[in-house]
């Protein structure tokens, strides 16, 4: 499996440390930060590759933007993740995931398209943090009716 991280605008030694916490859970992972997707996919990826994507605040507009255009070109999308990405329409036939800095941005985020399993911090914390510190952030996992205490690193690590 590949994974794509498609930033926001930040510091990155925010994405540093995000990418650290990913292969302290031992998940097997080539990750790419994309700084011009449309033209890297023949570069950086094997024909027949899996594709997953990871979107972080204004990034998530890019990694549906990239899945729906690389879907296009044959590639199989694996799965989407949304990181904060409040206000982006996240509908398709590929399994998302929205992972959220609090419940209002969950339960809002979640009106315009969302999976069938999601996560949410409480108590809430700041933006940056759930992106940067994925470890730190507790919270809950929602799948349907089900809900389950966990934290955002563990939810990230139990969809690979």
């Amino acid at each position: 499996m590949t994974l794509v991280i498609c930033t926001g605008f930040h510091d990155s030694r925010l994405t540093e440390d995000f990418l650290g916490h990913l292969g302290s859970k031992s998940v097997q992972l080539r990750p790419y930060i994309i700084i011009s997707p449309f033209s890297c996919l023949n570069e950086a990826f094997s024909p027949g590759e899996d594709l997953t994507l990871i979107g972080f605040s204004a990034g998530v507009v890019n990694a549906i933007a990239l899945a729906y255009y690389w879907q296009a070109q044959g590639v199989k999308i694996r799965a989407l993740i949304a990181l904060d990405g409040w206000g982006v329409p996240l509908i398709a036939n590929f399994p998302i995931y929205r992972l959220s800095h609090d419940y209002f941005t969950h339960w809002s985020s979640c009106l315009l398209g969302s999976g069938q399993e999601n996560f949410y911090a409480d108590p809430p914390v700041d933006h940056l943090s759930l992106w940067s510190s994925p470890d730190r952030v507790t919270g809950w996992s929602v799948n349907g009716n089900f809900v389950q205490r966990t934290t955002a690193l563990t939810f990230l690590s139990q969809i690979g």
